[in-house]
């Protein structure tokens, strides 16, 4: 299981010219609705620093769940560099939000939004349209490079 994830994430405009070129040299992964709620612990408010730091996430995909943990660090000028990541699979949603309740691990939001994935070269992109907020991209390495290239890697994303 990976545990390092290096990615970019950015709000789009107009989606075309990155779909089309998707469509035309990349190769269609999947498309799927997906639900993610997102929670803080109450002795730890996720949303106090800037950038966001950590997040702790349930995700319905399609009916299959998870739930993630993400910490992420940042160079010198509060640009993400890479993330720790923890994933598993859940059986059952409901339950684990009534863990979290019993917690006391509060909801912060929930996001709703359809995902349309293509590999492009060594990358993962998904195209994000979000109920209410619009329209996303996150560019995700999923190469053999090293970690140690993440700088390297996180420029050539932007590019």
């Amino acid at each position: 299981m990976k545990e390092i994830e290096i990615e970019i994430q950015a709000q789009v405009e107009n989606v075309s010219p990155l779909l089309s070129l998707l469509e035309r040299e990349g190769k269609f992964e999947s498309e799927k609705h997906q639900v993610d709620r997102y929670f803080t612990p109450a002795h730890r408010d996720f949303l106090a620093t800037r950038p966001i730091s950590e997040w702790l996430r349930l995700r319905d995909s399609n009916g299959t769940y998870s739930l993630n943990y993400k910490k992420w660090h940042f160079d010198s000028d509060g640009r993400g560099l890479y993330a720790d990541e923890f994933e598993t699979k859940l059986d059952n949603l409901d339950v684990a939000g009534k863990i979290f309740t019993a917690l006391d691990i509060k909801p912060l939001v929930v996001v709703e939004k359809t995902r349309k994935v293509w590999n492009y070269k060594d990358y993962e992109i998904s195209l994000d349209s979000v109920k209410d907020l619009g329209d996303f991209v996150e560019i995700e390495y999923i190469g053999s490079r090293s970690t140690a290239d993440h700088k390297e890697i996180m420029q050539e994303m932007i590019q």
